[in-house]
């Protein structure tokens, strides 16, 4: 079981930034991958400990979720709240719509930085559904996540060594393995759910 765990994450190293790049955008939109970047991005910069290396993987980490964020946007902006109801529950809908309309740019900065199980992808498509402006939500998330892989490549170039020795343990190995098989399955689940929700919603006409 650690042998596995390791050959996996050794292989999604393999991409480096290229990983990054895809992980990031499939993070923040179809797929379930609770601190995958945030791992790959420490693990990363920690096996290259310099400067330029941390700030190429916060860099397209950060472009991932950015482009990630767009994809929900794409497909849940002209759908509108009622493409929405089909996704969350009305009771999440309207706290949603709240925060969205009072102080949006400030929830999405504090929903990017958050940690999972923080709902940031729920704040997207909240976002989308309710017309807030697609430019100041991409900006809002590309600022707010550059800070946040900022911050842990900072970290990772501070601890770099200590980071590596523990990547190594035993039990951090298991937990990879187990925290791989649950992004797995939570994937498949998240994107037949999305396919299943989205071909079922009318789009709205725009007058």
């Amino acid at each position: 079981m650690r042998s596995f765990a390791a050959t996996i994450f050794a292989l999604v190293l393999k991409f480096g930034g290229i990983g990054l790049l895809v992980i990031g955008i499939l993070d923040s939109s179809y797929l379930f991958a609770p601190w995958g970047n945030d791992i790959l991005v420490v693990a990363l910069i920690a096996r290259h400990r310099d400067v330029l290396h941390a700030v190429y993987y916060a860099c397209m980490s950060t472009v991932g979720s950015v482009l990630g964020c767009l994809l929900i946007d794409l497909t849940l902006r002209p759908l509108g709240a009622e493409g929405l109801k089909k996704h969350l529950s009305g009771k999440r809908i309207a706290k949603f719509e709240k925060k969205i309309g009072k102080s949006g740019g400030k929830a999405l900065a504090i929903a990017s930085l958050a940690p999972p199980p923080f709902p940031f992808t729920a704040f997207v498509m909240a976002a989308a559904a309710f017309q807030y402006s697609r430019r100041r939500m991409l900006a809002i998330v590309a600022a707010t996540r550059l800070l946040r892989f900022v911050v842990l490549g900072l970290l990772a170039l501070r601890f770099g060594t200590h980071i590596l020795k523990w990547s190594r343990n035993p039990a951090v190995q298991g937990f990879l393995l187990v925290l791989i098989l649950v992004c797995i399955v939570g994937s498949i689940l998240s994107v037949y759910t999305w396919i299943r929700r989205t071909r079922s919603t009318p789009v709205t006409q725009s007058t």
